[in-house]
């Protein structure tokens, strides 16, 4: 009799635990978007699609900003059947080559008049080497979205008020910047092994923070906000690269505990829609709930150096 209450007590525990943490809160607002314009970046798959789906419900006009030209075309269609809207467009960015970065801003600038909401989405997991010679996940994670987000703020400043929205992690609480190695490595670090790459990862979201934190600092009375997430553990294609074996035996763990792209992708939708978040520009956001940081991720002096070396390695200064 014992040992079967507490197999009773063992799955009531994980039933609960699955609809409060896994399934989540979910955003609230029932703003409608229409005449408003929003990017979002890796919005071929996972919470990316899913936020554009929305937003495309919702009545805005959607720009898909993928790296894929096939994928992102194929994301188009499943975006407009889904959504119901035909004001859907697909636009090519790889956030791992600063010249696509400027293109797609230069060819977005010239052909779209509003940016009312920009969502830099897209996140890689895994190492190498971008085109300009970065780190793939600093390169990918930080510093595209950082020249993007530059390049974009006048006209995010046109069509105020407006929103930037972030991206990142829990995995940021273990990050660390070496801003040494950035300075000779152009790379967050250099190892390969399981735990040295999910260490780059846990550096490359704590550089979200960081941003966020110093760009709302520089947005302060333009009627532009910032915030930075983490989204929850997701179930999507962001270990796409990691080994099939491991992903194979992770499988009983994601298929419970992870959520899927819908429940994924509320706490963006919560910092894009959410009437009222203004006074809390900068701030860090979890299950649609602002949350307190350590000090490392709201650290002033380190913020302010990690904006004035991505400026330099950008080009965005001399």
């Amino acid at each position: 009799m014992f040992p079967l209450l507490v197999v009773a007590f063992l799955l009531g525990g994980l039933y609960m635990y699955r609809e409060i943490v896994v399934k989540g809160k979910r955003c609230t607002s029932a703003v409608k978007l229409h005449g408003k314009t929003v990017i979002v970046t890796g919005s071929n798959t996972g919470i990316g699609k899913t936020t554009a789906i929305d937003l495309a419900k919702r009545g805005a006009r959607v720009i898909l900003a993928c790296r894929s030209k096939q994928r992102g075309e194929a994301a188009l269609v499943d975006v407009k059947r889904e959504s119901g809207s035909k004001n859907v467009v697909f636009m090519q960015l790889d956030l791992g080559s600063l010249q696509s970065v400027r293109s797609f801003a230069e060819n977005f600038l010239r052909l779209e008049t509003r940016l009312d909401i920009l969502i830099n989405n897209a996140g890689v997991y895994m190492q190498g080497r971008t085109e300009d010679g970065f780190g793939m996940m600093f390169g990918v994670n930080h510093i595209g979205h950082f020249l993007l987000t530059n390049l974009l703020l006048d006209r995010l400043k046109e069509c105020k008020p407006s929103r930037i929205v972030n991206l990142s992690s829990v995995a940021h609480n273990f990050g660390k910047i070496d801003f040494d190695c950035l300075n000779k490595h152009k790379a967050l670090g250099l190892g390969t092994s399981f735990r040295e790459v999910l260490q780059v990862y846990s550096d490359s979201k704590l550089c979200n923070v960081l941003f966020t934190h110093e760009l709302a600092k520089r947005l302060k009375g333009s009627g532009v906000t910032c915030y930075s997430l983490h989204p929850g553990a997701i179930n999507s294609e962001l270990a796409r690269n990691t080994s099939s074996t491991l992903l194979l035996l992770l499988y009983p763990v994601t298929s419970f505990f992870f959520k899927n792209t819908d429940q994924g992708c509320q706490t963006s939708l919560h910092c894009a829609l959410q009437e009222g978040l203004e006074p809390f520009s900068g701030r860090y956001f979890s299950n649609c709930t602002v949350r307190e940081v350590y000090a490392k991720a709201k650290d002033d002096a380190a913020a302010k150096k990690l904006w004035e070396l991505s400026e330099r390695m950008s080009g965005l200064s001399g």
